[in-house]
């Protein structure tokens, strides 16, 4: 029912059609669906293209992203057109593997995954480490002897061809289709200077007899395999650390629960519970679904949904969210949602959707790192054959040592992590705060927010009109009782607001009664018509309104507040001054804002009066009221046609085509399914200060990507010329190719620390 009023009520606004398609095609069952995997075996950004290519060319797929630094590919498909398990063929004959739901916990498998891969590259790592090191030790201290050189064979073949295997069988695999990647550059290049080195070792006449001498590589072998394990095995812990978000939800899901029955209380799985079970939650637990306290009074610390410290207090018909932990009190509620349906779950999703979108700078740096690869392959075959012809003398060896070096020192992984991990920790700290960003392109179009507009009840202010003022002409207990019997047959707010103010007050029985929209209700008591309703309502009963009541009743009329007034017999009995007060944090977001070059408007379809109050309240310089949800979508339209990028923040639904009109859609509530589902952002506490917390999140995030692609690209840049030996002429210089490989491994690593640097920064 309430889907369609909303339909119904949106295709009666101005475009705001496009809005209502958005929903309707995520809520009532459209065909397409929206999931992410885990993929095993990528080394590299070249890895995570190949990937992201097969799965495009997959008949059913609508949009694939593979991102290297979650290791995950976020894929819309079509399941009557293909499953999860032919998506999973699909990355296989690519040459590597995706876990799916055909699985039994996909997430779970991962991390198993993850954890035995690592612990393999630690033990890879550290043995190459101690290897090297004993070959370097051994050429120092005894010297360039014969036994030395056969050594250092020796310890050069179980490094390269046992530590540095998983390098050799990448590239192999990639060669199996035809393709490239990291792997295929170390094997390249290591195997290159291995064999050279066994040829010099056992046949240096060869050399010799040309009036060349015959170098050995094996240490420069060895080295460049500890370095770049050393390299991948720091990548690894780094880029772990930037899923730390996506972990934390996760493990706020309890393994078991307390389930009350009939024939008492059991214990059971999560993953058993459906909705109308009734669970109980003992002092500390966490809540296990979504649902509706039944039985019980206790407070429930909320944190993890809307980053506030102080728990909130719930009793009987109060909801209560899977994840959250209880206090020191007991109780029931019925369960609502559970599993993957629950508030937790779709957050978990959302975020997890939003660290595999892609920036539109990524989609560059993606055709880079495609080519990436064979492009350096050329480069150092260009760069051999130049030693050659213009340094014939020494052209053979110091080329060879060039094209190595130029192999080992490009890096396309550090451009292919330069984006996604400080998306990945710019969205998951959004996230731990209450801050649900849908992708990375709404992060940019946050960043260069210049106007935010902002719908006021529920946005500015509470959202809960509340009595401020009464004024009685005689203090009487049964009038009293009559007002708030009156009231409480209504359903309006403002009803709400008096009944709530009464707390003495009694119900007596009210006959004929009768609510007039859009002015106030009215019955009898005894043989007298009363009436509680607005200044119109009274004009058109003929009431007269005069004595103290009237001159308080004007007023607070003037100062923007709602009066509602209460009659009987004609005359003017007591009146209310109802308002909604501004939120606490509502003055100082707007000065927050505006510090930051953001100008800030307030649009409502309150009347002009009570909007100036609530502006002054909140220090907003510049308002319009008595809009309605059409006149909003286009006044943001004028904005955006002056040149503003606007962000319009408000409920979610009343607001929908402002939102959808706006650059960036913020639904302001406490995690509802439009605002998690729908929205651009989502703020899950109404917490107005959380709008500049975003754009600073987001100037910090972007500013973090540029710097990471600007480090990725000049190391690239300035490296490989360099590599290629392009200072030998002016100054002898050489890098050594075990230089090389400690250089490339810490770009990657450089540009993935850079980005964990923003879980430290404060907003």
């Amino acid at each position: 029912v309430i889907w369609l009023k909303f339909i119904l009520y949106k295709f009666n606004t101005i475009n705001g059609n496009q809005y209502i398609f958005h929903i309707f095609v995520t809520y009532m069952g459209q065909k397409i669906v929206r999931k992410n995997f885990p993929v095993t075996g990528m080394s590299c950004a070249a890895c995570a293209a190949r990937v992201n290519k097969a799965l495009s060319k997959q008949p059913g797929v609508k949009e694939a992203n593979v991102n290297y630094a979650a290791a995950s590919a976020r894929i819309v498909f079509d399941p009557e057109i293909c499953s999860p398990e032919t998506l999973k063929q699909t990355v296989e004959r690519a040459g590597y593997g995706m876990v799916t739901d055909m699985e039994k916990n996909p997430s779970e498998v991962a991390e198993k995954e993850f954890k035995k891969n690592y612990l393999k590259l630690r033990l890879s790592t550290f043995s190459a480490i101690a290897m090297s090191l004993a070959m370097f030790l051994t050429g120092m201290l005894a010297g360039d002897q014969a036994w030395t050189r056969y050594a250092a064979w020796g310890m050069s073949t179980v490094t390269v061809f046992v530590f540095g295997s998983r390098f050799f069988k990448g590239a192999i695999q990639q060669l199996k289709h035809f393709s490239s990647n990291m792997d295929t550059l170390v094997a390249t290049s290591t195997f290159i200077a291995y064999i050279y080195s066994v040829f010099n070792l056992f046949f240096p006449g060869f050399w010799l007899s040309r009036g060349l001498q015959p170098h050995l590589y094996f240490e420069s072998a060895g080295l460049i395999i500890a370095f770049i394990l050393l390299g991948r095995m720091l990548e690894a812990r780094a880029k772990r650390k930037t899923t730390s978000s996506i972990r934390k939800l996760m493990g706020l899901k309890p393994k078991t629960v307390t389930i009350a029955t009939e024939s008492g209380e059991c214990t059971a799985s999560v993953d058993d519970i459906v909705p109308g079970d009734v669970v109980i939650v003992h002092p500390g637990e966490r809540i296990a679904a979504d649902g509706c306290v039944t039985e019980g009074l206790t407070s429930v610390d909320e944190s993890m949904l809307n980053g506030e410290p102080l728990p909130t207090e719930k009793k009987p018909g109060d909801k209560v969210f899977a994840g959250t932990i209880n206090g020191n009190g007991s109780f029931r509620f019925e369960v609502a949602t559970s599993g993957e349906d629950t508030l937790l779950s779709r957050i978990i999703r959302m975020v997890q959707d939003a660290q595999g979108s892609k920036a539109p700078v990524q989609q560059a740096v993606d055709k880079v790192a495609g080519i990436f690869v064979p492009v350096i392959i050329g480069i150092s075959v260009l760069t051999f054959a130049c030693w050659m012809i213009f340094a014939p003398s020494e052209g053979f060896s110091h080329g060879l040592v060039s094209m190595i070096t130029v192999l080992i020192i490009a890096c396309p992984c550090a451009l292919g992590l330069a984006t996604p991990t400080a998306i990945m920790v710019g969205i998951g700290k959004g996230a731990e705060a209450g801050i649900l960003i849908k992708d990375a392109e709404s992060l940019e179009t946050a960043k260069r927010t210049d106007t935010v507009v902002l719908d006021k009840t529920g946005t500015i202010t509470e959202g809960h009109p509340k009595v401020r003022y009464s004024c009685w002409e005689t203090e009487d207990r049964n009038l009293s009782n009559i007002l708030y019997s009156l009231e409480k047959l209504a359903s309006h707010p403002l009803a709400e607001a008096i009944t709530g103010s009464m707390h003495n007050a009694s119900a007596v029985g009210i006959s004929g009664f009768r609510s007039i929209p859009g002015r106030g209700v009215k019955g009898i008591y005894g043989n007298t018509l009363f009436l509680a309703g607005n200044r119109k309502m009274m004009e058109e009963e003929r009431v007269t309104l005069s004595g103290i009541t009237y001159e308080k009743g004007k007023s607070w009329e003037e100062e923007g507040a709602s009066v509602v007034w209460f009659a009987g017999n004609g005359k003017t009995l007591a009146c209310f001054a109802i308002s909604d007060s501004i939120k606490p944090g509502s003055a100082s977001a707007v000065r927050t804002l505006e510090s930051m070059g953001v100008k800030v408007i307030m649009l409502t379809g309150d009347n002009e009066s009570s909007a100036a109050r609530v502006a002054a309240e909140a220090g907003i310089r510049e308002f319009h009221a008595s809009m309605l949800p059409d006149a909003k979508a286009e006044f943001i339209r004028k904005l955006q046609k002056d040149g503003h990028t606007v962000a319009m923040a408000g409920d979610g639904i009343n607001d929908s085509a402002a939102l959808a009109t706006a650059d960036l859609g913020i639904a302001m509530g406490q995690g509802s399914d439009i605002a998690i589902d729908t929205a651009m952002v989502a703020i899950l506490n109404s917490d107005l200060e959380k709008i500049p917390e975003m754009i600073h999140l987001s100037r910090h995030t972007v500013r973090t990507i540029r710097e990471n692609l600007f480090w990725a690209f000049i190391y690239n840049i300035i490296a490989i010329p360099v590599a290629a030996g392009i200072l030998y002429p002016i100054n002898g210089f050489l890098i050594d190719p075990a230089i090389g490989g400690a250089a490339m491994a810490f770009s990657s690593v450089s540009v993935v620390s850079n980005s964990l640097r923003l879980k430290f920064k404060k907003f």
